[in-house]
């Protein structure tokens, strides 16, 4: 929008501030049962499983891939909590645009996620 709009901005992506456990910090996490709490860092962890299997498939020369390789990563590791309820969504979007991929080359991507944790609706994100 600021290139299409001519507006006179730098937008500068930064890293996402996180608690010690890898928890991105939000107000929301305060509405987190202690259990709830305990098993929150799953969330970014599940972003890391991705990471980690973009970073295998550069490092073996095995780019593009699909794009839903990124995505069902981050499911199935969310997936492995019981107490997330629900998974809204899990995306993978260029990194200029936001628009989503079919495939992520090497300039890699961005990968994002909603979940339900209990009830406590959490999102987070990582650059690829």
């Amino acid at each position: 929008i600021v290139e299409d709009l001519n507006m006179n901005l730098n937008i500068n992506v930064m890293d996402t501030i996180r608690e010690a456990d890898g928890l991105a910090m939000s107000s929301r996490n305060a509405y987190l049962t202690p259990e709830e709490r305990r098993v929150a860092p799953i969330v970014y962890k599940s972003l890391c499983a991705a990471r980690d299997t973009f970073l295998a498939k550069k490092k073996d020369g095995e780019l593009p891939m699909q794009a839903s390789v990124l995505s069902q990563t981050v499911c199935d590791v969310l997936g492995s909590e019981p107490l997330v309820s629900e998974v809204q969504y899990a995306s993978v979007d260029n990194r200029a645009t936001f628009q989503p991929l079919s495939e992520v080359h090497e300039e890699g991507a961005v990968v994002s996620l909603a979940c339900k944790l209990g009830s406590v609706r959490l999102i987070d994100n990582i650059v690829l």
